[in-house]
């Protein structure tokens, strides 16, 4: 009778010195990073080409993953950019009608290691009473005090410049638009005419697809540029609207994207996502600072409070602007009603603003889209 080979071990280590024992899952080997948690229920595919998760291994809190395989539309970068990937029971059977593979086999073509069938409630415990960790998985290395001297030895995120890691290689003229999936949810399709005349020019720092995807929907021409591009060099574009990108890590270290985005200001309406949100911040005389174990998941309450309306948000980010020293040129727009951290802010002066979650979603609610169409209005409200 054929039997299945027996499953390979594999240990997950912190650099506090807890283990987990557990399943060799998706690729086999050694891998790094910072071990954080997202609490979705759906959307492992696009948290996995995710670029902001450059350096993380991350842990999904809902126990049963991989249930309806993977495909090649969902994707929001050409590969997977985190370092390893943790779920408590892997799907053994991928059902649906759009999947072109299981989750295994993606991960194994990948070449992202995993493992499975640990305690995630436990894990994501110790994250949230101790903050998010370094941490190594390993399916060669399976002795307890080798494994958390590795994982105290390797590289801490702080101060770290994830960006150049997932940067594009060259300049990109964007012209995909959003999915006909997304149509299902009232979104309407790009016009035909009206918009052609504008350019947006959007700083790719470790941008998703479907933001690009939604910049293009606007009916702009839409250019994508390195993160790394100078003022002159996004200037030189003759841009009617700049955006900056969601990216990975730590902020601080980007003083590159720092001295652009203030070179910037006021010369061409700006929005910002995510990392471009603390980049703005930032290029404004703001601080930043690393939250203890982040925001990760697609049901985050965010109040506007401007409207006063509360939007359920999708998002991924370890750090924050701080409240403390806020210049008095930006306003905060936007609380994270989990821990009154800000999601939001707009500069009084010039046409500017920025959001600490993804409105374009993928996976997550749609709540927050209209921004685009404030990106819009603004840029709509200069002179061609």
């Amino acid at each position: 009778m054929f039997e299945e080979n027996p499953p390979q071990p594999a240990k997950l280590a912190l650099e506090d010195g807890t283990v987990f024992n557990g399943q060799a899952f998706g690729a086999k080997g050694t891998t790094f990073g910072e071990v954080v948690f997202n609490t979705s229920m759906t959307g492992y595919q696009e948290i996995l080409t995710d670029p902001s998760y450059c350096g993380q291994i991350v842990t999904m809190t809902y126990p049963e993953i991989g249930n309806y395989g993977v495909n090649e539309e969902d994707i929001e970068s050409i590969r997977p950019h985190l370092s390893g990937f943790i779920v408590r029971n892997p799907s053994p059977i991928a059902s649906n009608f759009r999947s072109s593979g299981s989750l295994d086999q993606y991960l194994v073509r990948n070449n992202i290691i995993g493992i499975s069938n640990l305690d995630t409630r436990k894990l994501v415990r110790c994250i949230r009473e101790r903050g998010a960790m370094r941490g190594v998985i390993s399916t060669e290395d399976l002795d307890d005090a080798s494994l958390v001297e590795k994982a105290k030895q390797s590289e801490s995120l702080v101060g770290l410049d994830l960006v150049q890691r997932v940067l594009p290689d060259q300049p990109v003229d964007w012209c995909e638009n959003l999915s006909s999936w997304w149509g299902m949810s009232g979104a309407v399709e790009r016009p035909s005419a009206g918009n052609e005349e504008r350019h947006l020019v959007a700083l790719d720092y470790g941008m998703k697809r479907n933001i690009a995807r939604h910049l293009y929907n606007l009916g702009c021409r839409v250019t994508i540029l390195p993160g790394t591009a100078t003022a002159d060099q996004v200037m030189a574009e003759q841009p009617d609207g700049i955006f900056l990108s969601n990216g990975p890590g730590d902020p601080e270290p980007l003083t590159y994207a720092i001295e652009t985005i203030r070179d910037l200001l006021g010369q061409a309406p700006i929005f910002g996502i995510c990392l471009g949100h603390q980049l703005f911040a930032q290029a404004c005389g703001a601080t930043t600072f690393k939250l203890k174990f982040g925001h990760r998941g697609a049901n985050h309450p965010v109040l506007n409070e401007e409207t006063g309306k509360i939007e359920i948000t999708s998002q991924n980010h370890g750090f924050a602007v701080n409240d403390e020293d806020l210049p008095d040129d930006l306003v905060v727009t936007h609380r994270n009603l989990n821990d009154n951290t800000i999601a939001g802010l707009r500069h009084t002066r010039v046409p500017a603003f920025s959001v600490q979650y993804h409105p374009e979603a993928s996976a997550g609610p749609h709540d927050s889209q209209y921004l685009f169409k404030i990106f819009m209005a603004m840029v709509e409200s200069q002179p061609v």
